[in-house]
């Protein structure tokens, strides 16, 4: 399986603060039930797309079901007012969290301030080469969060991925392969509903595109945005002036 790496999508913390940020939740009071199953449904779709780094999330899966396990188990009553209250089971990895976050908000700062200074002129002798030392680096893969695509990748695959069939036949798919029958279909339409690339075809082929598409992204070929109800995302060719003004395939 062809791998890509997604500098946009740092860890598995990254997709845990974006599902309390999402839900809006209590990062003190976790409802680890609910978020281990979803991380864990989110962790299985990078297994199968094969992303760099799914072991460290994976890590992080087995610790929020030993949470959730250990936040189902009965505890004991306290008869003895003198015994100690039995810990969180959460706490280290609210505390975990919490460090994050700090570390976050720090390299925020740091590149504000980066950026604050990529904004002044420097005089004479020491402004000469600064032009020419200065690399434009790729374009981003997507303004929109890379847990929201893989959101709505596991809605296309429920809605329009080609039910299995009874005889056995294997296939195979190559993101380059997909790599150009996104750019062929891009030379026609300017752009493109991901469902409408993929729909009524095989799993296999749903994900190899799905990849292509995040590696024409990366390569500043095309661009891509969240369609409304985020159940679907837009995939648009990046000469066009305006993904507004592309005719969207149903």
């Amino acid at each position: 399986m062809y791998r890509v790496r997604l500098p946009v999508f740092e860890g598995p913390l990254d997709l845990l603060l974006y599902f309390i940020r999402r839900d809006e939740l209590d990062i003190y009071d976790i409802p680890v039930a609910r978020i281990a199953d979803e991380f864990l449904a989110y962790v299985r779709l990078m297994e199968e797309l094969d992303l760099d780094g799914v072991g460290d999330f994976l890590y992080l899966a087995a610790v929020l079901l030993h949470i959730k396990a250990q936040m189902l188990l009965p505890r004991p009553s306290q008869e003895v007012e003198e015994e100690p209250a039995a810990a969180d089971p959460r706490q280290e990895l609210v505390e975990r969290l919490l460090n994050y976050l700090r570390y976050k908000e720090a390299a925020a700062r740091l590149e504000a301030h980066a950026e604050h200074r990529r904004q002044c002129y420097r005089r004479g002798e020491a402004a000469r080469g600064v032009d020419e030392q200065q690399v434009v680096g790729p374009p981003p893969l997507a303004p929109i969060p890379f847990p929201e695509l893989l959101g709505a990748l596991q809605r296309v695959l429920q809605r329009w991925a080609a039910p299995p069939a009874h005889t056995v036949r294997r296939e195979t798919y190559s993101v380059e392969a997909q790599m150009r029958y996104v750019q062929e279909l891009l030379r026609d339409r300017a752009a493109c509903s991901f469902s409408a690339l993929v729909a009524g075809r095989p799993r296999g082929f749903v994900i190899a595109t799905f990849l292509a598409v995040l590696e024409l992204a990366r390569q500043g070929q095309v661009w891509l945005r969240l369609l409304d109800g985020d159940e679907d995302f837009l995939v648009a060719a990046c000469e066009e002036p305006s993904v507004e003004e592309a005719d969207v395939a149903a």
